[in-house]
């Protein structure tokens, strides 16, 4: 980038309370509630919904989404963009319940290059529980660590790689784990530092006395499915000439992802909101 050339920067964040699709025990669209997309000049917005319940297998008591982007006011800060979505009151078939789902990120696209830092500062679970059972959650806010050198990617950092590969090892090595999560992992595993995208979770490890088994961030329940809590999703794409550097980061977080069977059938994500605003030039 040529630095007498003044720079724009163009938002894009989302926001979404629950979106998904149930097969069973009834088949239902669930369209996205709370969604609040930002302008692309930035700004501010946010979307609240009270009382939600598809015929009570899926219910909660409030929530609301909130996604601004601004340019920093002092002197060498860039843009940041604040995405927020809180889930409080939920409740799953009285299986999964949890006081309060928060889910954010803040990203700040520098004054020069393109790869923003990163923050998930006020990600958090309140009181989730599984079948009346207390969940332990190990967190990892860190888990993308500082913003890579020379606006490399994420996802060729080594404290990244080491990080995430960490996650794989655990999940692969745990006892009982299922036959479509062992060829998931090991795909992600041998793809780790050889492509643009990388998929991984704030969640190192979850524990408990709840029924069924753990294997890292997802909890598998019999008779029920599986839970993926804090799934993080980071890729790039449209490289820089003749730099390389990324021009675009999308960094896309998901807080409870249900992955139903048995007596409820279907996918629904809850909690969720992605960033991936871009400068021009």
């Amino acid at each position: 980038m040529k630095k007498n050339v003044a720079r724009k920067h163009r938002y894009h964040a989302s926001a979404t309370a629950i979106s998904g699709h149930l097969k069973l025990p009834l088949e239902t669209e669930i369209t996205p509630q709370a969604h609040c997309e930002l302008p692309a000049k930035g700004g501010h917005c946010s979307q609240r919904i009270g009382n939600f319940s598809v015929q009570e297998v899926i219910s909660f008591r409030s929530a609301y989404t909130r996604v601004s982007g601004n340019k920093g006011t002092k002197d060498g800060h860039g843009w940041t963009t604040m995405t927020t979505t809180v889930i409080e009151g939920l409740n799953v078939l009285e299986v999964v319940t949890a006081d309060r789902v928060v889910m954010q990120t803040i990203t700040e696209h520098p004054l020069e290059g393109y790869v923003p830092s990163v923050s998930f500062l006020g990600t958090h679970f309140e009181n989730l529980r599984v079948a009346g059972q207390s969940v332990e959650l190990e967190l990892d806010h860190n888990l993308l660590g500082e913003k890579p050198d020379g606006d490399g990617a994420y996802t060729k950092e080594r404290g990244v790689i080491t990080r995430v590969r960490s996650q794989y090892s655990r999940i692969l090595a745990s006892k009982g784990l299922p036959k479509d999560l062992r060829e998931r992992y090991k795909l992600f595993s041998s793809n780790l530092g050889k492509t643009e995208e990388i998929e991984c979770s704030l969640v190192n490890r979850a524990s408990g006395s709840h029924p069924g088994h753990s294997f890292g961030h997802i909890i598998h329940v019999p008779d029920f499915g599986k839970i993926v809590l804090a799934r993080l999703k980071v890729s790039h794409d449209q490289h820089d000439t003749p730099t390389g550097a990324p021009r675009l980061t999308n960094v896309q977080l998901t807080m409870v992802d249900l992955e139903l069977g048995c007596v409820t059938d279907g996918m629904v994500a809850m909690a969720s909101g992605s960033d991936n605003g871009a400068g021009d030039p």
